[in-house]
Order: structure tokens, then sequence, then C-alpha cells
């Protein structure tokens, strides 16, 4: 298992007279109370169980995004089938990091799948008639996510609850689909 990165809470903050050099974060008029009032900081913990990839950092810090965390959140979410990655929307990642907070879990995410290259969706669509031909994955907007120490409904509610995007829950698979486009809900 690789460890991507472990950034602590102290070091973040002690280290924040560097934050200058970071980008600003996009700003989302639009986004619901729960993402933007997330605190001061969000962190992530994500495991990948096809590549024991594991990630737990801050990746955003009084209203700025950290691009170094991005890039290993990237990195994680690749397409590892084809070795592709892209930049993973952030709204996806902060509807992640809210259903965690609102679950009051301390588990990684199990990503079960990030980005798909349309090859690779594809290719799973024509195995799978559950995959969409214009899948989120497709746009690295979205995330299928398992978690041991919560159900798929639990999950579901707290995607739910964040009222931000896609949620699918898929109880047969053990897994629930969160992803930033329209508000809408399904099961799969």
């Amino acid at each position: 298992m690789t460890d991507v990165s472990v950034v602590s809470r102290r070091s973040l903050l002690g280290g924040l007279v560097g934050l200058s050099a970071i980008a600003a974060a996009p700003s989302f008029a639009d986004t619901p109370a729960v993402l933007t009032g997330a605190g001061d900081i969000r962190s992530l913990k994500l495991y990948n169980p096809r590549t024991g990839e594991r990630l737990d950092s801050v990746y955003w810090v009084e209203g700025e995004y950290i691009p170094q965390v991005l890039d290993e959140v990237n990195f994680i979410f690749r397409d590892w089938r084809r070795n592709e990655l892209r930049a993973v929307d952030v709204r996806t990642i902060d509807i992640m990091a809210a259903a965690s907070r609102m679950m009051e879990t301390t588990e990684p995410y199990q990503l079960m799948s990030g980005y798909r290259s349309p090859e690779t969706n594809n290719a799973l669509r024509a195995s799978n008639r559950g995959v969409a031909r214009n899948s989120y994955h497709m746009r690295a907007m979205a995330a299928d996510l398992r978690l041991s120490t919560r159900s798929v409904q639990n999950m579901y509610d707290a995607g739910v609850s964040c009222n931000a995007g896609g949620v699918g829950r898929y109880p047969r698979s053990n897994f629930v689909h969160f992803d930033c486009g329209p508000v809408r809900t399904w099961r799969g």
C-alpha cells in the first residue's frame, strides 16, 4: 500500500504563511450551506482497493484549495485500467467531505470508481447495463464509494442531505455514487 499524502493539521496551520501562493478557490454562488459552512479546514480520507493507494489529507484551508493535495486526489481517482488521470471537480470532493462529516466517521472512503476514460466506460457498459453512456465519471465529476462502517442507506442519506449533486445507491453492489451534476437521486 502506498501512502500518497499525510498532512497533519498542525504542520499545515504552522505553514499558513506560505499559503499566499495557493490559487484562490473557485466561487460557487449556489453551493449549499452544508458545503460552504464545512469549516475553515476540509479533509479527505481515501483508499483505492484496486491500487492500494491511500490519502489522508487536508485539501482546503480558510477558503483555498491546496493544489498539491488536489494533485494527489487526481492520482488516486485516475482510471487505473489505462493509467489516465483528469482533474477531479472539487465540488465532488467537497460533497464527499461534507457527507463524511455528517456521518461522523473517520474511516477512509473506499474508492470503487473515480475518473473513467471513455474507453473504460464503454468497456464497462458492454458488460453492465447500469453504466451510463454519458457518465459523470468520464468528466471526473463522480465517485463510487463504500464504507465498511456505514450502510449504503446511511451514505445515501448523507449524500442527499448535501443537496448538491447526484446520489445513487447500489445496495446489491454495496456502494454509493456521488457526483456534482444536477441534484437528483436513484437506485441502481
